[in-house]
Parts: C-alpha cells; sequence; structure tokens
C-alpha cells in the first residue's frame, strides 16, 4: 500500500496552487495587506540560473486571489544578502507571471514587472519556445521595495484577455530574477536545455471567471504630420483620425475592426548592405495585424533558431507595403479570431487603396484574405492549415494554401510543411521539413526543403527562394556542468546540401558549430562552413566563419557578430571576398538616462584580394526615461563609405537624426510626438531630402 501510495506521488508531482475568491478587493499598491492573508501560495521555487535545480539564494513567496471580475497575484520576493535593484536603463529585479488559460499547454499570457515599474507583457507560443511581445493588455501593477523585500501586487481583468469558459485548472508559472545575482528562479523545475515549457507548468486550480456582458474596445487614433520635401520643394499638413474596433464575442473569440488606419509609428527600416542574393526580411510593427498575429502562421522552432526555413506564405507587410518611402493606403481590415483548448481559428480581410506617382497608377486596388485554423494533438503537438490570397481582379491574383504539422516531446520538436501556390495561372509547390531534438547526451538538427520554380507568393507571402532544393544535418554532444564557469557546451559536425536556383549542380559543404555558455551569462557561437559550391554560374570554394558573442557588461547588454566569407557578391556581381560587422552596446549613465550604440560595418573585397569598399554605419543614441509611462529617445544614423583603404577619402553618404516622445498616460492609451529629418550627400554636400514633425495620440474607450 506504501508503494503504490508512494508512486502516485511520483506520478503526479505538478506543482498546483488553488485560486479562493475573495469579497473585499486587494488594493494594487504594492503593500500585501491582510486580505492577502486568506490566499493559497506558491513557494518553493527552483534555480535554473546560474545553477540548475539548486536552492534560490532567496525565498520567494506568491499569493493568489479571484474576485468575480479579476484575477490577483502578489509576490513578496526577500532580498536579505542585497537590497533589491531597481534600475530603468540597466538590469533589475522583476518577477513574471505565465498564464495558459486555455488548458492548451502549448500557448500562454505573460506578465512583467521590473523593480523601477516599467512592464511588459505578450503571447507565449510553440510550447515556450517563442514569445511574442505585440499583444498589449489591459493589467494593473504595483510596486514597493525595502531595504530586506520587495512586493508586487497585479491584477488582470479576465476581460482583457482571452480564456476557455467553464475551464477551472489554467496552467501557470511563477519566475524570480535577481540582478545582483543575475540568477533566475521559477516555480516548477526548469531545466536548462528545455527552457520554460508551457506543457510543464504548474496549475492554478479552482479558478472560476464570473465577468458577465461582452468586453469592447474602440480605439480612435488622431494625427498631425508636417511634411517638407526639399528636393520637390513641396510643403503638406496632413491631418488624418482612423478608428479600431474590438470585440470579444466571447471569451474565446475576438473581432477586430480598422478603418484608415494610420501606420505612422512605424520607424524606418534600418540601412542595411544587402550582399546576398534574396530580400531583406522586415518584422511587422503595425498594431492591426499584430493583434493575433501568433494565428497567421505556420509553426517555426524560434526566433534563435535560424537552421530552418519556414514555408512563410502569408507576410502581413505585403498589405500597405512600402512604396518609393510612402505606403499603400489600407481602406479598411476585419479580422476574427478564436482561442480553445483545443483549436486556434482565424479569418482576415483587408482593402487597399490604389497607389499612384505623377497621374500614373502604380499600384491597383487589391483585396487580402487568410484563413488559419491548427488543432491541438498529442497534449502539444498541432496539425493546421492556411489560406492567403490577394486579388485585384479575375485576371490579377496571387493565393496559397498551406498544410503544416508539428510533434513536440520535451526539448525535442518535428515541423512538416506544404504549400501550393497560384499566381496568376502559374502554379508551383513547396515542402519544408526540420527536427531538432536530444537523444541521450547528442542534440541534433536537421532539415529538408524544396521550393518548386514555378512557386510564387511575391504578392502575399515570403518565400523568395524558388527552385532551391536543401537539406542539412548537424549533430554532436550537448553537455551542461553543474559547476564552474562553464554551464554548457555544444559541438557539432554538420554537412549542408543545396541546389542553388537556376544551377543543375549539388554544393556540398561540412560545417561544424561550437557553441559555449558560461556561468556569468556570456555565451559565444563560432560556426565554419567549407566546401564546394555553385551558384551564379560559377563553380568555387566556398569557405566562411561566423562568431556571434553577448553577455552582460555592468548590468548592460553587449552583442557583437561578425561573419567571413568567401562568396558571391551580388552587389557587384562578382565572386570575392566579403565581410559583415554589427556591434550594439547600450550603457547606463544614471537610472533615468542610457547611451546606445548600434553599428555596422561592411567590407568588399574585388577579385584580386584587394578592398575596394568598406561601408560604415553608426547609430548612436540617448533614452530618457523619465518614468514607467514616459520616455524620450534621440538618434542619429550615419551611413558613409570607403574607397578600398583611404580612410582619409571617407564619405558621409547620409544622415538621419530622428526624436521620439512617447507617453503611455492610460492603458493601452498613448500620446507620440516624433521629428525625422534626412539628408543625403549630393554634388559633393550633405543636403536636406525632407524634414517630417508629427503629433498622434491614441486614446482605449473600454467597457
Amino acid at each position: 500500500m506504501g508503494f503504490l501510495l508512494l508512486l502516485l506521488l511520483t506520478m503526479n508531482n505538478e506543482k498546483a496552487v488553488e485560486v479562493l475568491f475573495t469579497e473585499i478587493a486587494p488594493k494594487i499598491d504594492g503593500v500585501i495587506e491582510e486580505v492577502w492573508q486568506q490566499a493559497d501560495s506558491a513557494y518553493d521555487f527552483v534555480q535554473h540560473l546560474p545553477y540548475e535545480k539548486t536552492e534560490p539564494t532567496e525565498k520567494t513567496v506568491v499569493y493568489v486571489l479571484q474576485d468575480k471580475d479579476n484575477l490577483y497575484f502578489a509576490f513578496r520576493c526577500y532580498s536579505q544578502k542585497h537590497k533589491p535593484i531597481a534600475n530603468f536603463t540597466k538590469d533589475e529585479d522583476y518577477v513574471i507571471v505565465r498564464i495558459d488559460p486555455f488548458g492548451s499547454k502549448t500557448t500562454g499570457y505573460y506578465f512583467t514587472v521590473f523593480g523601477s515599474k516599467l512592464f511588459r507583457d505578450g503571447w507565449i507560443l510553440d510550447d515556450g519556445r517563442t514569445e511574442d511581445d505585440s499583444w498589449e493588455g489591459v493589467c494593473y501593477r504595483a510596486i514597493k521595495l525595502y531595504d530586506d523585500r520587495f512586493e508586487v501586487e497585479i491584477r488582470i481583468p479576465f476581460k482583457s484577455i482571452r480564456y476557455k469558459k467553464d475551464l477551472d485548472k489554467w496552467g501557470v508559472q511563477f519566475m524570480r530574477h535577481i540582478a545582483f545575482k543575475r540568477e533566475d528562479d521559477y516555480w516548477t523545475d526548469v531545466l536548462q536545455q528545455e527552457g520554460d515549457l508551457v506543457s510543464k507548468w504548474g496549475s492554478l486550480t479552482g479558478i472560476n471567471p464570473q465577468a458577465t456582458g461582452y468586453y469592447f474596445e474602440l480605439y480612435p487614433e488622431g494625427y498631425v504630420r508636417y511634411d517638407k520635401d526639399e528636393v520637390q520643394d513641396t510643403t503638406e499638413f496632413k491631418p488624418s483620425l482612423s478608428l479600431n474596433f474590438k470585440w470579444d464575442v466571447t471569451p474565446q473569440a475576438t473581432l477586430n475592426a480598422t478603418v484608415y488606419p494610420d501606420f505612422a509609428q512605424i520607424e524606418s527600416d534600418p540601412f542595411t548592405l544587402n550582399l546576398d542574393r534574396y530580400p531583406v526580411y522586415l518584422d511587422e510593427r503595425r498594431p492591426f495585424f499584430l493583434e493575433g498575429k501568433d494565428i497567421f502562421r505556420l509553426s517555426d522552432f524560434g526566433p534563435h533558431e535560424g537552421f530552418f526555413q519556414e514555408l512563410d506564405i502569408f507576410y502581413s507587410r505585403r498589405m500597405g507595403k512600402s512604396m518609393n518611402g510612402d505606403a499603400v493606403p489600407i481602406i479598411s481590415g476585419l479580422k476574427l479570431t478564436n482561442k480553445s483548448e483545443n483549436w486556434n481559428m482565424g479569418i482576415l480581410g483587408a482593402y487597399t487603396d490604389e497607389y499612384a506617382e505623377d497621374d500614373m497608377i502604380i499600384e491597383s486596388r487589391r483585396w487580402f484574405s487568410a484563413m488559419r485554423a491548427k488543432h491541438r494533438v498529442f497534449e502539444t503537438s498541432d496539425i493546421g492549415m492556411l489560406f492567403s490570397g490577394t486579388m485585384v481582379d479575375r485576371d490579377d491574383y496571387n493565393y496559397s494554401f498551406g498544410l503544416d504539422g508539428v510533434y513536440r516531446k520535451g526539448a525535442s520538436q518535428l515541423i512538416v510543411q506544404g504549400a501550393l501556390s497560384d499566381k496568376n495561372e502559374k502554379r508551383g509547390w513547396a515542402i519544408s521539413s526540420g527536427y531538432k531534438g536530444f537523444m541521450g547526451n547528442f542534440l541534433t538538427r536537421a532539415t529538408v526543403g524544396v521550393v518548386n520554380d514555378s512557386f510564387d507568393v511575391g504578392d502575399i507571402g515570403f518565400v523568395p527562394w524558388a527552385g532551391i532544393k536543401r537539406f542539412n544535418i548537424s549533430s554532436g554532444p550537448y553537455k551542461t556542468y553543474p559547476k564552474g564557469f562553464l554551464r554548457d557546451l555544444y559541438i557539432a559536425p554538420g554537412i549542408y546540401v543545396i541546389q542553388e536556383p537556376g544551377d543543375t549542380n549539388w554544393s556540398k559543404l561540412g560545417t561544424i558549430d561550437i557553441n559555449p555558455n558560461f556561468r556569468n551569462n556570456w555565451g559565444l557561437y563560432l560556426s565554419a562552413t567549407a566546401g564546394p559550391y555553385y551558384e551564379a554560374d560559377t563553380n568555387y570554394f566556398h569557405r566562411s566563419v561566423n562568431l556571434n558573442i553577448w553577455g552582460t557588461l555592468y548590468g548592460n547588454f553587449l552583442f557583437f557578430w561578425c561573419n567571413y566569407s568567401y562568396s558571391h557578391n551580388y552587389f557587384r556581381e562578382f565572386l570575392a571576398y566579403q565581410a559583415a560587422h554589427s556591434l550594439s552596446f547600450n550603457y547606463s549613465i544614471i537610472q533615468q538616462m542610457r547611451v546606445g550604440f548600434d553599428s555596422n560595418l561592411w567590407i568588399e573585397w574585388d577579385t584580386l584580394n584587394t578592398i575596394i569598399a568598406i561601408t560604415p554605419r553608426f547609430r548612436p543614441k540617448v533614452e530618457f526615461i523619465f518614468n514607467a509611462d514616459m520616455n524620450l529617445s534621440v538618434f542619429s544614423q550615419f551611413v558613409m563609405e570607403t574607397p578600398g583603404t583611404d580612410f582619409g577619402e571617407t564619405d558621409l553618404n547620409s544622415v538621419r537624426t530622428g526624436l521620439l516622445f512617447s507617453w503611455n498616460f492610460l492603458p493601452k492609451s498613448w500620446l507620440y510626438i516624433a521629428l525625422n529629418d534626412y539628408r543625403e550627400q549630393k554634388e559633393g554636400k550633405i543636403q536636406p531630402v525632407y524634414h517630417i514633425g508629427a503629433i498622434k495620440a491614441k486614446y482605449l474607450i473600454y467597457f
């Protein structure tokens, strides 16, 4: 009998905390008052970094309550060994709540509160492998610091999130970061080789949302823009008003709509010298498309896994795309999404206006649409379909249909994708599959993909490598170290086989990856590749070295990257050596102010191994953070060019200077003031091209 009891306890070792109901709502002021004494609590945290599966250096307790409209959390974080750190501009103490209100075991929300009162929220996807900060919810929080502890209170209105109705058991994870120790502690045991998997979270039990009615958001945006074009010698004053609408039809389904949306808050895309044959992928930054974007995508391995190329048959930046510095106007958009325990579904439609220059229509009016359905299988895995399309008329259209499946088990994941396309009766197909998984202490990563010559989603997606065939696999030991300066080490040799578009020969490369991570949170990634290569009607011996270094220096994050290769330079259209470098670093001057530096350096050789051009880009930035809701940033971007190595002849090609003031004065309500000045070299002088000034306000009305 004792053996059976022990077996049951071993099998059911999931941590759980009960959500008790309170008639008296806690005051969200950062002080854990008497009402919290009735709450159940989560404790017994486990250290994740820097020493895995060990006792934390400090004690943490989390209390949970609810009333009919809200879910409440309170953290009491003891700091007996060092006073808590609060700093707007560098590493500081913080806590995170992560919840899975769908019982999905793959998807959830996160809410982060920092010692300085800064706040972050967003989605967690792919069983914890991906974080998406594009979601912005209504949440109330407060923090109070003492010499020996800090206390955090959080109130999350049930109406501000989606959840499965009548589900009384949600997934939950609590995390605490101790800046002085660079220590991360979790409520449940989180392995370094896996990360924080949603499927292994603890449970909130007895939860019972009782909010009645429906949740509406009206989101009017007012915008005034002043444009001065120095080239055309024109001045334009552009006032506009747009309206966004959100309605949570049920706790699981949401309807979004937009009318004449303004996307002026998009920052100018950074200057990139592209020496490759394929275009640069640009991230989405526009609110209407960010909301629910997790649904309208095929599965991926996460943002830091570059070995896999997914079939991105829906690329939202095709809608309202950039045309000669302007954006194609979007007249309206409508989106319906639904999340449940086993299904994620969405339908999206948008209509764009025509775009003309000099009375000539360059872009016609278009309809865009996307439909997605994804079903959970085997607890943490998914199968799904995605349709995307655009149409001007029956003779000008582009459609694509894709199927995908992902199997997840612990840290291992297998993805299979396939898609068909039709662009004006030109039809094609594509497949892509990838695997990342552990067999004992060996970590294997592999991918295979074929994109048919006729596959074309140029108007709706981002799959620019039509005609490519590729296969790569790397495998090697992955070892974690419980003590010492080295935290983990991964060494993996591999092979890479590829047939470039337009070539009948196969390139065969050998690779090796070396990836150590150190106890002090520094790390590096070194890879080398070499072998016979065929591209651009050229046969040559390709070689390249890639190095990434990152870490925290004086509480500030530093990142360095460089690549040296002998390959085809598509910018110059010849075979030669080339190099690219990137460095970024932010330094905290005082608590409210930091200076940042972001730079690139491209070096190009000719066919005689002589340097013919050096192109630097420097982007210094100063940021003032007045409080958790208000900040001001000023930057300048300098793009230069040096002929050969004659640094005395370096020319300044362009200068872009910008200022952005933002104030989050109420939940999801913002005031922006932006200035932008752009100058280029003409006739040996840096001359102004345009000046832009803008004021924008967004105000949330919700009930």
